[in-house]
């Protein structure tokens, strides 16, 4: 595929570098040099020194051939006429990085359409909408919804007091058993398994299931003693907060500590709900925190523009008793030391706003594509074409590639899981996980198939 991004920010050199190893035609536009160093040199992408909303750029780019065009400056307004021009001179699908969340609501896609942007992007909310994914259990390192709870994706830490921990998956995800294990990381390796595979102590396990099953899940993990979040603090008044705190549930509650007088203030307007509190003061002051009585909060969440400083203020709240934490960690150097002081749920505004990106380059219908950061895979969901490949044989006989997993579906509104047995039928919503990478081997089996299976 022929993909031009304009903006060599996070998002943009993350998005271009995971483009190379794909073998895509990427070429990479931003107007300040020091931001394109290194980049057409070390990666397998073309750097143009140029202003991205230059008719002369674009076309020398060229856009007329793009299969998709990605805005990413650090200027919303330039993101969106860039992506104007790109759809006039004939990009076929374009995506837009914006600040305004005004934006994002549904009455408004419409005029966005007729002037070219096909989507749009707004980092600090997909941040935030898997924060609050992370706080309904404090148990859960990542949760993903699906369906409004037809099905759900739980992400868990697995301890010694782990029941199932030595069984071959086999025997605990049957036809019949409440659950099923679609992805395991266990030290540095990733592992899509295989009904010969089992638990471990310190993996960290990939469970599809259906909402009723939850409490289920939690006792045989051994988490019993784990409290539901009702209580939150969060450090840093960012965009990642404010988003953070206006979609908090009614059933929880908010402390926000940031340093900035004037920040304050400014969140006290932006923030009118009685379920959140601003506090002005340094997040990592244990005086403050010991104030603020943090004993009696089930999550502390840390969304610093600093990733060191987030990590630490997660250890200090772990030490003082709080189970849950979240850090926003964006320098991806630091994701693995993060992980392996045990920090809890790892938020990437880069990997989230990627994802929403590459959703876009598939050419089967992928109503959500998630990157499972610390496992180093990712999840898919296809919404199955009439005529596809995957609806003509059960599931044991479609020949899906080693490293792919089908962790369930949801049917009209009724989530279920799948195993070997199951008949997927057109319009079903498919979970697809695999390894990194290998989404374009997966995609063409729920693509509409013109050719005899």
């Amino acid at each position: 595929m022929k993909i031009v991004i304009a903006g060599a920010g996070a998002v943009g050199t993350h998005l271009s570098k995971l483009l190379s190893t794909e073998n895509h035609d990427c070429v990479l536009i931003d107007d300040d040099e020091e931001r394109l160093s290194g980049m057409d040199s070390n990666y397998d992408i073309m750097a143009m020194c140029e202003s991205p909303t230059s008719i002369k750029t674009l076309k020398n780019a060229g856009v007329a051939d793009a299969d998709l065009f990605v805005g990413v400056t650090r200027y919303e307004s330039r993101n969106i006429t860039a992506c104007m021009l790109a759809h006039a001179l004939g990009a076929k699908k374009t995506v837009a990085r914006i600040d305004n969340y005004e934006y994002l609501l549904p009455q408004n896609q419409e005029y966005f359409h007729a002037m070219g942007v096909d989507s749009m992007v707004y980092p600090e909310v997909l941040a935030a909408t898997d924060i609050i994914s992370g706080l309904k259990q404090s148990w859960v390192r990542q949760r993903w919804d699906i369906h409004d709870g037809a099905l759900v994706l739980l992400g868990i830490k697995l301890r010694d007091t782990c029941q199932v921990l030595g069984q071959p998956l086999k025997d605990l995800c049957g036809p019949d058993d409440p659950y099923h294990v679609v992805a395991l990381k266990r030290g540095g390796e990733t592992i899509i398994p295989g009904g010969l595979d089992f638990l471990q102590a310190n993996d960290l396990a990939y469970f599809m299931t259906t909402q009723e099953y939850i409490p289920h899940i939690k006792h045989v993990v051994g988490k019993d003693q784990y409290e539901d979040v009702h209580n939150v603090i969060i450090m840093g008044g960012g965009k990642t907060s404010v988003r953070a705190a206006l979609t908090l549930p009614d059933n929880m509650h908010a402390k926000i500590i940031e340093s900035s007088l004037e920040r304050c203030e400014r969140l006290n307007q932006l923030i009118d709900r009685g379920n959140v509190m601003v506090i002005h003061g340094d997040g990592r002051d244990l005086s403050l925190l010991r104030e603020e009585n943090i004993k009696s909060h089930q999550a502390f969440v840390a969304l610093t523009g600093n990733a060191e400083t987030n990590i630490l203020a997660c250890l200090t709240a772990k030490k003082l008793g709080v189970r849950k934490t979240i850090a926003m960690v964006e320098n991806l150097d630091y994701v693995s030391m993060a992980e392996g002081l045990d920090i809890g749920t790892i938020i990437n505004k880069k990997t989230v706003a990627a994802s929403h990106i590459f959703q876009m380059m598939m050419k089967a219908d992928v109503r959500n594509l998630r990157s499972l950061m610390l496992a180093d895979s990712e999840v898919a969901e296809f919404v199955v074409s009439e005529d596809s490949r995957v609806t003509k044989k059960p599931v044991k006989a479609l020949g899906l590639p080693l490293g792919v997993n089908i962790g369930g579906l949801v049917r009209g509104k009724q989530g279920l899981l799948v195993n070997g047995n199951t008949q997927i039928q057109s319009g079903d919503c498919v979970l697809v996980f695999c390894h990194r990478h290998m989404l374009d081997k997966v995609e063409k089996y729920f693509k509409k198939s013109i050719l005899p299976w």
